[in-house]
């Protein structure tokens, strides 16, 4: 099924998406804020950044022990996680700031992640915004044949076993981004035409995935090869280190929004349309986690409000904690879902608990 042919209901209630929309807006303008980011999420960014960029200066400029310097790809790790989170995904919706310039120089910072700006607008922007839990079009519940997320995708005997492995598969996920997946995606969106805003000639895309993968390789492994007292393996394991630990942070947190017990994977009807408009459709497929930790809503970059940001997805993270409130008080008052953990543990339980229910056989489900 063709992704334009999907349709949402219109017979919800309009009244509540109005009602949150005045809500929301009346906050902003009383307080006399921009929805975009500010000095907070600018300071931020600058945190992160030098999470990421200070590890990698200090390695060619102090001679430390190898033990050490993979301490630092990991913290490296963190940092690249900490931006992609913060200041590229930001960037890339346009909330970070109200100046377009501004908004493009940050989401570009995916590049320093391994990724592509098409690529991800399209993949998240376009599809897992428009399309969120949809079996099929919404592609962070593909996760090829190894991890079954849905009843709808084929059930394989060695599922039995992936809530205990796809912990260790999750830590691949930018790592893929480095070698193979912009390749594929590039591939796949031009030949669909699918963009988020406009589409760009084949010959612009392929070459900005061919020049940054050859610019990434040399700032990543030539350099540190060639300018640090490193072995080859070595800067090739540190490489993977912090791939991986950004990898594992990204998909834990991504999981928890949207694979998890509580929230739907709703199927159409034989035309194509879904029971829930799309408003509803994310109070349904999504899940908040641990909103009151200061600690995890700073790093995660707000995507621990994920019912805020589908619904909101142009105002900054910065402003999610504020706005909860009013989402959850109308929610509430139009008796509809908001699903919601006070702890990440227990989102966490909850996200491999409905792994392990994904692995069993269909007919013994």
């Amino acid at each position: 099924m063709a992704e334009n042919v999907l349709r949402f209901s219109r017979k919800d209630s309009k009244d509540f998406i109005r009602t949150l929309n005045k809500r929301v807006n009346n906050y902003f303008k009383e307080n006399n804020i921009s929805k975009t980011g500010n000095i907070q999420l600018y300071v931020k960014s600058a945190v992160m950044l030098s999470l990421l960029i200070l590890p990698y200066m200090a390695m060619f400029m102090f001679e430390f022990s190898a033990w050490y310097k993979l301490g630092l790809c990991v913290i490296m790790g963190i940092g690249m996680a900490g931006v992609g989170m913060n200041v590229m995904h930001d960037g890339n919706h346009g909330s970070y700031s109200k100046k377009k310039w501004l908004n493009k120089l940050m989401g570009g910072t995916i590049y320093v992640l391994a990724g592509n700006v098409y690529n991800w607008q399209v993949q998240h922007n376009v599809l897992h915004h428009t399309y969120t839990n949809i079996h099929g079009h919404d592609e962070d519940l593909d996760a090829g044949r190894i991890i079954r997320f849905s009843e709808s995708a084929k059930w394989r005997k060695f599922h039995r076993f992936q809530h205990i492995y796809s912990i260790f598969l999750y830590g691949l996920l930018t790592l893929n981004w480095a070698i193979t997946t912009d390749f594929t995606q590039t591939r796949k969106y031009l030949k669909k035409k699918l963009a988020y805003g406009k589409l760009p000639s084949a010959f612009k895309q392929w070459s900005s995935v061919a020049i940054s993968k050859i610019v990434y390789a040399m700032v990543w492994i030539v350099l540190p090869i060639i300018f640090t007292e490193l072995s080859w393996w070595m800067v090739i394991i540190g490489f993977v280190v912090m791939h991986y630990t950004a990898g594992l942070i990204l998909s834990i947190v991504f999981q928890l929004a949207h694979v998890i017990k509580d929230t739907e994977m709703p199927i159409p009807d034989e035309n194509g349309k879904f029971e829930h408009s799309w408003v509803i459709h994310q109070l349904y497929t999504t899940t908040n986690f641990s909103t009151k930790n200061k600690f995890i809503s700073w790093f995660t970059g707000g995507l621990n409000h994920q019912i805020e940001h589908h619904i909101f997805p142009n105002i900054s993270h910065i402003h999610y904690t504020k706005i909860r409130e009013i989402v959850k008080r109308t929610t509430n008052e139009f008796n509809l879902p908001y699903h919601e953990y006070k702890h990440m543990r227990h989102a966490v339980q909850s996200h491999f608990s409905y792994l392990k229910s994904m692995g069993k056989r269909p007919e013994l489900t």
